[in-house]
């Protein structure tokens, strides 16, 4: 046990180090650059990317790839939209007050241009592997278009461990624990469904991990939606009073006020970030690798779909959530994470706690499905095609440890891993920005030819 402890804390100052001010003014930073290298894409283009996303869906069923637009959207979405939203969005008010929404805000947006060039560059440099099935991401646009193979290989190492963490145990970990609190049922019982549920969709691959996140993934983003959204309208007067302190916190934040002790606008800053960060996941790397299974022959259609996945994700689920804790008061109250929103909830609506339960259970099962995806690509780079079956298996069996486990350990692991798996994707952006921008610039100039 006193190892353990040691290496609890050893695990925890390395992850520090990995997400402090470095990393974050880095994934920050890299979008920024691509957002003016790129010539502020994400809001010229929005409008037509949603179009791609959401209604013109079938665009390129016709062409090479595995899944959809909209599928590969919703995987990716699977694993982003999850217990961040809920959770991540009150730390980050909690511990930097209302303020860090609007840094919130700033970071999806540039991250929207991060996520536009993790999904060109994940398309341009994929492969068909030996089953038929594409295959792409960091680790390909690593190795392929800087021809820095070894460098690829840290990121699929990092990616494939981190996975069985954030992507795994600590979300059957918050279902077990949400589930018991609200419903009174053993974590036992709910680690063996969620086994059972996991085995079923993953050991049918993408194609039908595709099939159902795009089932799934918009109605648990409705039903969460609406329900946030039934508090919004509820005290629809109040909310651009809400939404002009949230930016006067930003840059003035309050003192201590309720259970709240106050906050600095560094604090505000850093929570804002990070928690972005985390939620949308823009820079990590992850979500490339479900873009570089879409159906298209085009880099540049895929990107702008993907770069949606931050809109939804963080302009539109996590202020929703920062609303409802804004307007409903409960921000102050001294709570933070999932208990936080859930006390907000249940004051601002009849059932509201079921809501935060039942949202927390939909997106951590659904980014348990994102995440296996990306870990098992990771370990297909590494040692081929055999060790996806093993892989899938061991993920599998670990959902249901997680549901059970005492998780402070795993956290550190897994948040270790996923800022040490953003250095070679960052690497990988900031060097290959000109082939994006070409890649974007040609797209465009044939559309205007055509």
């Amino acid at each position: 046990m006193e190892f353990l402890s040691t290496l609890d804390g050893i695990v925890g100052k390395i992850g520090a180090f990995a997400w402090g001010p470095p990393m974050l003014i880095l994934l920050v930073g890299t979008g920024f650059w691509l957002t003016i290298a790129l010539r502020g894409l994400q809001f010229r283009k929005l409008g037509y990317a949603l179009y791609l996303a959401l209604i013109k869906r079938k665009e390129d069923t016709d062409q090479p790839g595995d899944i959809t637009h909209f599928q590969a959207l919703m995987t990716a979405l699977s694993a982003t939209v999850g217990t961040g939203n809920i959770a991540g969005v009150a730390t980050a008010i909690a511990m930097g007050g209302p303020g860090a929404l609007f840094w919130m805000w700033l970071t999806g947006l540039v991250g929207m241009a991060t996520k536009y060039a993790e999904a060109v560059l994940a398309v341009k440099y994929r492969i068909v592997d030996e089953n038929g099935e594409m295959s792409g991401g960091p680790m390909y646009y690593i190795s392929k278009g800087l021809n820095m193979p070894w460098l690829g290989t840290i990121f699929a190492i990092f990616a494939s461990f981190a996975a069985f963490g954030i992507g795994n145990m600590v979300q059957s970990n918050s279902v077990a624990d949400a589930v018991e609190a609200t419903y009174h049922i053993s974590p036992i019982v709910t680690g063996i469904i969620l086994m059972v549920l996991t085995a079923a969709v993953i050991l049918g691959g993408i194609k039908k991990i595709g099939r159902v996140t795009g089932i799934l993934v918009p109605i648990m983003i409705a039903f969460y939606v609406a329900g946030a959204g039934y508090i919004i309208l509820a005290n629809i007067a109040e909310v651009p009073a809400a939404l002009a302190f949230i930016v006067k916190q930003a840059f003035n934040p309050t003192a201590a006020v309720g259970g709240f002790a106050g906050a600095s606008i560094m604090l505000a800053i850093r929570m804002g970030v990070a928690r972005g960060v985390f939620s949308n996941e823009s820079g990590l790397g992850s979500a490339p690798i479900a873009a570089a299974a879409a159906q298209t022959k085009s880099p540049i259609s895929q990107g702008l779909v993907s770069m949606t996945q931050t809109f939804i994700d963080t302009i539109l689920v996590c202020t929703m959530t920062g609303l409802v804790l804004i307007l409903t008061g409960a921000w102050s109250n001294g709570s933070t994470g999932a208990e936080l929103t859930t006390i907000a909830f249940a004051s601002g609506m009849p059932g509201g706690g079921h809501v935060v339960t039942i949202g927390i259970i939909f997106f951590a099962y659904s980014t348990i499905l994102g995440w296996c995806y990306y870990g098992e690509k990771s370990i297909e780079y590494l040692f081929g095609n055999k060790a996806v079956l093993p892989y899938r298996l061991t993920f599998i069996c670990f959902v249901g440890v997680g549901a059970v486990a005492k998780l402070s350990l795993v956290w550190n692991i897994s948040d270790t891993l996923n800022g040490l798996m953003a250095i070679p994707n960052l690497i990988g952006l900031l060097l290959l920005t000109p082939v994006v921008v070409s890649e974007t610039k040609k797209f465009f100039d044939n559309k205007k030819d055509s």
